[in-house]
């Protein structure tokens, strides 16, 4: 089969729908899950992180910081490291910019799992502890907003 008729058979494939809300696993992050609001209107995903430290690694720059997954709640408190990218620009929803550092990850989101670019920003007072954005959602899945974990109920504690 030729290249263009394989992409051209991916592309007729049906795409799985997500709702306005949806989990998030990260594997690289001790398999946590995170309720996240599915924001086609921001480009970039972001979570809630804090304790941000950049270290060095093999002469590359990574940081170490932690997060807070479940929305209101101090616990569990997760460790992670992961190679910054890049520092960048975001724009919030209130107008206000600032520079925000870039870490590639992967995720798994309706028993997908791709690598999405993730800032790291405090989102304590937001509804949500992260929003997957619309270049992590672009050529994946449709979106459903007046559905709900289209992508999976969150399991029960002891099916993670």
């Amino acid at each position: 089969m030729q290249q263009g008729t394989r992409l051209a058979l991916r592309s007729r494939l049906p795409k799985p729908k997500l709702g306005w809300r949806e989990w998030v696993r990260f594997p690289d992050f001790d398999d946590v899950l995170v309720k996240a609001k599915i924001d086609t209107g921001a480009r970039t995903s972001a979570i809630h992180a804090f304790d941000i430290r950049k270290i060095e690694r093999e002469g590359e720059d990574w940081l170490a910081f932690n997060l807070h997954p479940v929305q209101r709640h101090k616990v569990p408190e997760i460790a992670c490291v992961a190679r910054l990218l890049e520092e960048r620009y975001i724009t919030s929803s209130n107008g206000q910019r600032q520079l925000r550092p870039v870490v590639r990850v992967p995720v798994i989101v309706a028993s997908r799992t791709f690598d999405i670019d993730l800032t790291l920003t405090n989102r304590d007072e937001m509804g949500f502890r992260m929003l997957l954005g619309r270049e992590a959602l672009k050529k994946r899945f449709l979106i459903d907003p007046g559905r709900s974990y289209l992508g999976g109920k969150k399991p029960k504690e002891g099916d993670q």
